[in-house]
């Protein structure tokens, strides 16, 4: 839908960024400004600066930026619609309905009410007849009614069109129903429900809109689980099963589980603050995603092979999110839900407070592997104890970890650390090697998506952004700015585009506030015209520099000419010299 410039400036002037960004981030004073962690890739040092005077941000180390709507479009996962909605909704304002429907915005809409009632067919059908074997499944796993109830859980009938005759009457298409991973296609063009004969986990987000579906099979059969597929309206890699009810629970710390069963059993046993990934391996925005409601996590993986490599890999995200990861020592049991069925909730809960950071987890299974009575197998677990907190982020914790070595080996503290350092070069100069290697073979070069032609004419790019950055503050200037060059002179295409919308944007008397260029513009796109606001803030833009800027860029056409024309035959040559002799004649 369209939405008014009047009412972006009421929503503009209603959200103000810093209240927004720290509801999610915390911030830090520094100058005029505030810096945090950015929540868009996982960082150590604050690189993402919210400027308070222009209501807009940028991070220097991903380039994201723009005003609040994009930053509640990239960190919600929301389009420009719904995020305006969403802010609107924050402050108190309705936003009008006097546009035209978005047609992305209208499909998702139509995808969440889709979904919304698949979950209330898969719930009534697990109460039916025909859902009986589903309930003797939770049954067997001891949920209770209300817990069935609190997670909206179901039954997928064992048909080939339960659900699609069943959407179908309530006026969705079979296309809609694909499109929300609800239905497959087959070959030869016939629609087919995806969950059959499976007991079925709605997945909620925080908004509450039901965004996709795991389903569990009753047999042997494979795939043992079954899990949407990303949608318009569902990533699985940036969302976390449960975390709609996690975010309410008073506990400071969360506990990261398998599945889903994993998080119900705890959830039931009165663990709220659970939560799960989705059919996959943690990823980096499942981490971000946790570091926002959450300063610890506690690993509750599996006891098996696999779980625990599943926790060294997760363990090494939340260091990289700036969450301390600790990690759940199970035995007797092979997971959570076993565990509390065997011994109760009081023994978990006895079990998580003594969860252990990861470092000393994983030193525990080492030293369990070692004989150190044996001179070779110490010096084998000396090595790898030091390899161990060689990759450890912070100075001090390796100092701590090296102090206890050494009292455990009976060794110089300062030839542990000695070692340790030792290790960390030689990591840093593989590290270094195989960027190089990258390098060479052009796997590591940088390709920029949204102005490629940038790195092939950086001055001339730079020169661009200049006149960008001076129009938006100079509107005043375009007609002087006109007369000199037009926006097919420059040279890179993005600038061009960005250059012919400023214009548009100023001839139709349109506010050049960043907030009102999120309609023509996509998020990335947003985050590189903050990137250009943000560099450019601090020099001097005068109009003998705008000058300097738009003869950069005619003398970058000149030498294109000079160049072609180097090119010529003579008789192109001879031809190229009379026209030109006849236009210098009429002026």
């Amino acid at each position: 839908m369209a939405i008014s410039e009047s009412f972006i400036q009421q929503l503009r002037m209603a959200c103000d960024i810093t209240s927004i960004v720290s509801s999610y981030v915390e911030l830090k004073r520094e100058g005029r400004n505030k810096k945090c962690l950015c929540p868009f890739h996982l960082e150590k040092t604050p690189s993402l600066v919210v400027y308070e005077d222009t209501q807009s941000f940028y991070c220097f180390g991903c380039g994201t930026g723009g005003d609040v709507i994009t930053f509640i479009m990239k960190i919600e996962n929301l389009d420009y619609v719904e995020a305006v909605k969403f802010l609107a909704a924050r402050v108190g304002l309705t936003v009008p309905e006097d546009g035209q429907d978005d047609k992305l915005a209208k499909q998702r809409s139509r995808i969440l009410a889709l979904n919304r009632e698949a979950a209330r067919f898969f719930h009534q059908s697990l109460k039916s007849p025909e859902g009986r074997e589903g309930l003797a499944y939770f049954a067997q796993r001891r949920l209770t009614k209300k817990t069935i109830i609190t997670y909206g859980l179901g039954y997928a009938p064992n048909q080939w069109h339960a659900l699609l005759d069943h959407i179908k009457s309530k006026g969705y298409s079979y296309e809609e129903a694909a499109l929300a991973d609800l239905a497959v296609k087959s070959k030869n063009g016939r629609y087919y429900d995806k969950f059959r004969n499976r007991v079925i986990f709605p997945i909620i987000d925080l908004r509450g809109n039901v965004i996709g579906f795991g389903g569990r099979v009753l047999d042997d059969s494979q795939p043992k689980y079954l899990n949407s597929s990303d949608t318009p309206v569902f990533k699985k890699s940036r969302n976390l099963f449960s975390l709609n009810f996690a975010k309410n629970s008073p506990e400071k710390n969360l506990i990261l589980a398998e599945g889903y069963m994993d998080v119900i059993a705890m959830y039931q046993a009165g663990f709220h603050n659970v939560v799960a990934t989705l059919g996959t391996a943690l990823t980096a925005e499942q981490a971000r995603l946790i570091s926002r409601y959450a300063n610890e996590v506690i690993i509750a993986y599996d006891s098996d092979e696999a779980g625990q490599i599943a926790t060294t890999r997760a363990s090494n995200l939340f260091e990289e999110a700036g969450v301390e990861a600790r990690v759940l020592e199970i035995t007797g049991a092979k997971d959570p839900d076993e565990y509390i069925k065997t011994y109760g909730a009081d023994r978990f809960k006895v079990l998580l407070e003594q969860s252990e950071n990861v470092i000393k987890s994983k030193l525990k299974r080492l030293k369990s592997r070692y004989n150190l009575d044996e001179p070779e197998e110490q010096v084998k677990y000396i090595h790898e104890y030091c390899l161990m907190i060689s990759e450890l982020y912070d100075k001090l914790e390796r100092d701590v970890y090296a102090g206890s070595l050494a009292v455990e080996c009976n060794l110089s503290k300062a030839a542990v650390l000695e070692q340790v350092e030792h290790l960390r070069k030689q990591q840093y100069r593989r590290k270094k090697s195989k960027e190089w290697k990258e390098i060479q073979s052009g796997k590591a070069v940088y390709v920029d998506k949204i102005n490629p032609e940038r790195v092939k004419y950086p001055k001339e790019a730079k020169a661009e952004e200049g006149i960008l950055y001076f129009l938006l503050n100079h509107p005043d200037f375009v007609s002087y700015i006109l007369e000199r060059i037009q926006p097919e002179q420059f040279i890179t295409s993005w600038n061009q585009k960005l250059f012919a919308l400023i214009i548009q944007k100023i001839q139709q008397d349109s506010p050049l506030e960043l907030t009102y260029f999120n309609e023509q513009l996509s998020p990335d796109e947003m985050g590189r015209l903050a990137r250009i606001l943000s560099e450019n803030r601090d020099l001097n833009h005068t109009k003998e520099s705008l000058d300097d800027y738009i003869a950069v860029i005619l003398q970058h056409a000149h030498k294109l000419q000079d160049a072609e024309r180097s090119r010529f035959s003579l008789d192109d040559y001879e031809q190229y010299r009379q026209e030109l002799f006849k236009n210098k004649g009429k002026k």
